[in-house]
């Protein structure tokens, strides 16, 4: 793994999974909210988006979060990446990270988002994460559709999946400490 995209819905638990497997591979995380957003939750302009997006995906080394497939990028993100994980979660766990998320940093700026941008109540929000297998799902199941025989789609449908494929990686790629 060098280029790694991890997508799904808000609140699957992606940006806590980029956290660890960050620290465990050493490949550094772009998120790409941070990209996109502007103090005050303004979006960026398209242009300027997607050159910022350009530069981030023309390092050597990456892990993505984010999804933003009609973003102009998304083909090209797709394209470079050796593996793509997919948060397949259900709707019920979605939601609930998503109000999980807000008590625990209601107000704060979360390490992943755009300086100026604080956690907080937006009832489109959640408009669009509880419609997001409705709506957005069937969007990347047809982008998942570009992928290569050479690239890994990796799917978990629940999180004890995902931590337990940190896991498993922890222990195959860190070194074991001396008694």
């Amino acid at each position: 793994m060098q280029r790694v995209l991890v997508m799904g819905s808000s609140g699957s638990g992606k940006s806590t999974f980029v956290r660890r497997l960050s620290e465990i591979t050493g490949l550094p995380s772009v998120s790409i909210d941070a990209i996109f957003w502007k103090p005050g939750w303004v979006a960026s302009a398209t242009e300027e988006f997607q050159l910022r997006m350009l530069a981030a995906t023309q390092q050597p080394r990456w892990i993505m979060d984010g999804n933003y497939t009609n973003s102009g990028t998304a083909e090209l993100r797709r394209e470079l990446a050796d593996t793509i994980i997919w948060f397949d979660l259900p709707r019920i766990t979605c939601m609930l990270g998503i109000f999980r998320r807000i008590a625990v940093s209601y107000g704060e700026v979360r390490p992943e988002m755009a300086a100026g941008c604080p956690e907080k109540i937006d009832f489109e929000f959640f408009r669009y994460v509880w419609a997001y297998r409705q709506k957005q799902r069937p969007k990347l199941l047809e982008y998942f559709e570009g992928l290569r025989a050479d690239q890994a789609l990796i799917c978990f449908t629940r999180r004890t999946q995902a931590d337990q494929y940190l896991n498993d990686l922890a222990r195959t790629t860190m070194p074991t400490k001396l008694h």
